[in-house]
């Protein structure tokens, strides 16, 4: 009993990182907030219910509902009796938020963003590959899980997402290649919520996802750059033509 408990401790601190000066709640909070920040939550939009976010977060119920009591004393959220708990403001300046990543603010050319990534994450690739744990790859897998099962949703997805490419960015061991990649993940990340909605977006996903770990538990470090290079490519690509039909 008290290895398994000291188990389950260990797969959190993998998905959460380093949590000491902070609650569980705190950094799920956070987490809320970055999508708020991002724009992949706007002000009037639904979250997911508590069960749906704990399943995709891998947090308890009481953890997503001490989040939420945290946003919305500071009136990022609303809650309602027996209504979907949504967005009341999109300014988040009143959180003390922990490190986020270096921050891009731009503007930045999307070609320079897709460059820039690629080499990073090719980089993140190689040595997750040969430094990720059974716990690490266990994440990854129990986020494609939960990827799974958010069906057409795409602000369930983009949530599983974050933290499929935060596991990775992590198992890599290296913080400055982590902040730095996660800086670039979140470049014009307001956007994907609507390119993710697109019929078939979410199964390309999952399927490069399946192809990310299947190179990282072979230990196949050509295959893990193929693998995050494609994914990142059809990111940029699918980024790009959302772009152009807007212009």
């Amino acid at each position: 009993m008290i290895r398994t408990k000291r188990l389950q401790l260990e797969d959190t601190k993998a998905l959460m990182g380093d949590v000491s000066r902070r609650s569980v709640r705190d950094v799920i909070a956070e987490k809320l907030a970055a999508l708020v920040s991002s724009g992949v939550l706007a002000v009037g939009d639904e979250l997911p219910s508590e069960r749906e976010l704990a399943t995709s977060l891998s947090v308890s119920r009481e953890t997503v509902r001490g989040a939420i009591a945290i946003l919305a004393s500071h009136g990022v959220l609303r809650v309602a009796h027996g209504a979907r708990t949504t967005v009341a403001a999109a300014d988040i300046r009143s959180l003390t938020l922990g490190p986020q990543g270096v921050g891009f603010d731009g503007p930045y050319d999307l070609e320079d963003v897709h460059e820039a990534r690629i080499l990073v994450e090719r980089r993140i690739a190689v040595n997750a590959a040969e430094r990720i744990d059974k716990d690490g790859l266990a994440t990854l897998g129990a986020s494609i899980a939960a990827q799974e099962d958010c069906g057409s949703d795409p602000v369930r997805f983009l949530l599983c997402d974050r933290e499929f490419h935060a596991a990775l960015y992590q198992a890599a061991g290296n913080d400055v290649l982590f902040d730095v990649a996660m800086s670039l993940y979140n470049h014009l990340l307001d956007h994907r919520r609507r390119i993710i909605a697109q019929p078939g977006s979410i199964a390309e996903s999952l399927s490069d996802h399946r192809a990310i770990l299947a190179a990282l538990t072979a230990r196949d470090t050509a295959a893990a750059e193929r693998a995050v290079v494609d994914h990142a490519t059809r990111i940029y690509t699918t980024t790009r033509a959302f772009l152009k039909n807007r212009a």
